[in-house]
């Protein structure tokens, strides 16, 4: 997978990218990230990338043409599945959108900054608009690492144990059970004997039984969209 994030901002990308699971996954070959200094493409001598918008009022727009020159770029170099914008008016990001985009082979990601971007580039570049909740940020940045996370972590070879993944909060609309490790009594709260048992089956039974009560009390909204 190849993952190309545009922004104004690449500085503040960086780091989540050089650490951790991210980091692997790209020593392992499994995904390429490459981010793109929108600045780059600005126009004139100042390599303008934003201006006041038509009508007045508050805040800059992201130009259309420095955009519109960058993506086109990459798309003359290779065939993109999805053209990302992060904006806090779009569709709320879950995980069905991480399983959805973890089998895809070619994304970008625009990072909005400002006021967001000339509706242009919207109605003609963009194919899929995401946010991660109902706030706002200063930027997209923190967005797009925060979906690239979640899509990463999916590939096949990228987590340690290739099941982790299927037994995560979301996977199957309910949250994740309470986890355990050793030892298996610190002062003197237990570890549900269950866990202790051996018995597979009645631990499955009783992590499902968990993750269902967890979701009932935490996230009712959850079991709604499974009827």
């Amino acid at each position: 997978m190849r993952i190309d994030i545009i922004t104004v901002l690449p500085e503040l990308l960086r780091s989540p990218f050089e650490a951790s699971i991210l980091k692997r996954a790209q020593d392992k070959g499994l995904v390429e990230v490459h981010l793109h200094n929108l600045k780059e493409y600005g126009q004139g001598k100042h390599n303008q990338i934003d201006d006041y918008q038509f009508g007045g009022g508050a805040g800059m727009v992201m130009m259309v043409e420095p955009i519109f020159e960058c993506i086109e770029k990459l798309q003359s170099e290779r065939k993109y599945d999805q053209v990302i914008y992060m904006t806090p008016d779009g569709e709320t990001f879950n995980q069905s959108h991480a399983n959805q985009l973890s089998l895809q082979e070619n994304l970008i990601i625009l990072a909005g900054h400002y006021k967001g971007v000339d509706q242009r580039v919207r109605d003609h570049l963009i194919t899929m608009e995401l946010s991660i909740g109902d706030f706002v940020l200063s930027g997209g940045e923190l967005a797009a690492a925060v979906v690239s996370d979640a899509i990463i972590r999916l590939l096949p070879g990228v987590l340690n144990d290739e099941t982790s993944a299927l037994t995560d909060s979301f996977q199957d609309n309910l949250l994740a059970p309470p986890v355990y490790t050793r030892p298996a009594e610190f002062r003197g709260w237990k570890v549900p004997d269950v866990l202790l048992s051996g018995h597979f089956q009645k631990i499955d039974d009783w992590r499902h039984e968990q993750a269902y009560q967890r979701t009932l009390n935490r996230r009712p909204d959850l079991l709604d969209d499974k009827k």
